[in-house]
């Protein structure tokens, strides 16, 4: 089962079904984003604090947690004047 998480800036997904509750993607987040679930999977509680460092992602040996920004995030930091030389 595929869960979804987002908000303006980010999608999180996790594939429950590939995940063996190891926790790694939790450990190694740095903004405590992610939370154990009442069977041990990960969910993205805390998602408005995710800096999409992707290190869930890098660090998952399942492949089963994908961190993506969003286009209007970068197009809005790049109209902002975000991302100067």
């Amino acid at each position: 089962m595929l869960k979804i998480y987002e908000n303006e800036k980010t999608r999180i997904s996790i594939k429950e079904n590939w995940c063996k509750e190891c926790n790694i993607c939790i450990n190694y987040c740095p903004k405590k984003v992610l939370v154990a679930n009442e069977n041990g999977k990960p969910v993205a509680k805390f998602i408005n604090e995710c800096i999409q460092c992707m290190l869930c992602e890098l660090r998952c040996p399942d492949f089963a947690i994908m961190v993506e920004i969003k286009e209007n995030s970068l197009h809005n930091s790049i109209s902002k004047g975000g991302l100067k030389d």
